[in-house]
């Protein structure tokens, strides 16, 4: 991979290799070294094409931009909470749709330069005026021209309405160096041909190399303005993403101590590792659900009696079964631990009858058909699922194809309902605690983002979901969030699987980690982390 890595790989081919070594009870040195210093790597199957954090996110480009980036606030812990970050303070009008944060002053860019007002000014403008990626959470209620910079350590929001949410989506809204940027404008492009492959921000890391499908190298910042929770003498010296398509070499990398730290870990893989000597596991109750998403505007799957046949065939048993216990069935669209949840009346569950009573109903009462099921390719436990799947809707004379494909593939086709697959396998981790992040995946907002892959429109849910995001009354906002989960249980626009654990497995001098039921899936954050190992 880099000259930084030869003294690992040198050391562990040496006499009885890796596995030999952990056999035979020898000390295996399995961190980078860069003088004194030491390097985690840390391996997933998901590559990062983009490191712009106002055009894209999921759990691996996330967890590059926010080693990267720094914003106004952070969360951390289980559950989760909002901690101040550039922000020292805020405070909202009585009304709270006048919102002023009041920013640390020694925070600065990795160039030097100071993060400013004018720097998050012009970085939540660039966010609402490129509309990709996180302008979906704020653009509603705030222009771009709404927001002020009121000296040179005061910012001011101006919603155009009250929003509950509106401080929960800070977090996800990172701040660039407006200097940096505008230098590497193409066009009226705001720069992101140029932060497609660069950083421009404040954050604990810095980037050495990119290399978006294969690996990513992060320098610590030594004079991260944060400080670093472990100490000046712990730091690391960086990080590596190594990006490893397929579970079994990942596992490799782990148990040949290649890798620091692994994710993506089958079910079968966790329970086999999780008790070996030097490996520790991290095994925690979650919030990111599973769902296979239908495509409700094309295909067969565009009528409701399909979907409904096809969710009353599913095997939900298996997927616990998949999982080693390490997960919990949906009992509505949101999560349990999300505010306005309810269990919703007759949530799907594996019934033959009723399942051919809802296909006779249909333009295909005999079956006769094939779907087409695209999971993430190197992603064991959805392909599976996609077996069980293909062997439940054999009793309806359905066929199933089972496609594993690239993540960025993946999302691209299902952008557009003309090109969406006809059911499509999706983790979606809440990214706020506010309801409104699970009930917008039914609005039609969703349409061109992975979590719409459905592209379901009703006006009914829209209309409820614009009404429950400004709604101040916490009973009745809860009131409509009861009727989005029962109508979207309904309609039908996904199959709704599981609750799956989240789980790693780290050698055991891995220290700092902590887990926030917030971050995407695999995602973990890379600040606190040090090794305790000489």
């Amino acid at each position: 991979m880099n000259d930084l890595m030869i003294g690992r790989r040198g050391a562990l081919t040496v006499g009885l290799g890796a596995a030999g070594l952990l056999a035979s009870g020898a000390p295996v040195v399995g961190f980078e070294r860069d003088g004194a210093r030491k390097i985690v790597v840390f391996a997933g199957g998901q590559p990062v094409p983009v490191l712009d954090p106002h055009v894209r996110y999921d759990w691996s480009t996330r967890m590059i931009q926010s080693s990267l980036y720094d914003a106004l606030a952070k969360y951390v812990n289980n559950p989760p909470e909002i901690v101040p970050w550039l922000a020292e303070r805020w405070e909202a009008s009585p009304d709270r749709t006048v919102w002023t944060f009041h920013l640390v002053r020694n925070a600065k860019f990795h160039n030097g330069d100071p993060v400013d007002a004018e720097a998050v000014r012009y970085s939540f403008e660039r966010g609402l005026r490129m509309n990709k990626g996180v302008a979906w959470m704020l653009k509603d209620v705030l222009a771009p021209d709404a927001i002020a910079a009121v000296d040179a350590h005061t910012v001011r929001f101006t919603l155009s309405r009250p929003m509950p949410s509106f401080l929960t989506f800070i977090p996800l809204w990172f701040i660039v160096n407006p200097k940096q940027v505008q230098a590497n404008v193409d066009g009226n492009d705001w720069g992101e041909k140029w932060l497609t492959v660069n950083d421009a921000g404040s954050g604990p890391f810095r980037l050495r190399r990119f290399e978006p499908q294969s690996i990513i190298h992060l320098d610590t910042v030594a004079d991260y303005w944060k400080g670093w929770p472990m100490g000046e003498e712990r730091r690391l010296s960086g990080a590596i993403y190594r990006i490893v398509r397929e579970p079994a070499p990942r596992r490799a990398l782990l148990l040949r101590a290649e890798a620091d730290w692994i994710t993506e870990v089958p079910a079968d893989d966790f329970d086999q590792l999780k008790g070996q000597r030097g490996i520790r596991p991290e095994d925690h109750k979650g919030i990111t659900t599973f769902a296979i998403t239908m495509n409700t505007t094309r295909g067969p799957t565009a009528d409701l009696n399909v979907r409904k046949a096809i969710a009353h065939a599913m095997d939900y048993d298996a997927l616990i079964q998949i999982h080693n216990g390490g997960a919990s069935l949906m009992t509505s669209p949101f999560p349990e631990p999300i505010p306005g949840y309810i269990p919703v009346p007759d949530m799907p569950r594996r019934d033959l009858t009723k399942a051919r009573e809802f296909l006779s109903k249909s333009a295909h009462p005999n079956g006769g058909f094939e779907l087409e099921y695209v999971h993430v390719q190197g992603l064991e436990d959805p392909r599976r699922i996609g077996l069980v799947l293909l062997n439940a809707l054999q009793a309806l004379n359905i066929k199933v194809n089972i496609v594993g494909q690239p993540w960025p593939t993946m999302v691209a086709r299902g952008a557009r309902a003309e090109t969406a697959p006809d059911m499509v396998s999706v983790y979606v981790t809440p990214v706020s605690t506010d309801p409104d992040v699970i009930a917008g995946k039914y609005h039609t907002r969703a349409h061109g983002n992975f979590w719409g892959m459905h592209h379901l429109t009703d006006a009914q849910i829209s209309t409820w979901v614009d009404q429950a995001r400004v709604e101040t009354d916490d009973a009745k906002r809860n009131a409509l969030y009861a009727e989005i989960q029962k109508r979207v249980v309904a309609l039908q626009p996904e199959i709704f699987g599981m609750l799956a654990n989240r789980r790693w497995l780290m050698r055991d001098w891995v220290r700092g980690f902590t887990f926030c039921p917030l971050r995407l899936t695999g995602e973990v954050d890379l600040y606190p982390i040090w090794i305790d190992a000489a």
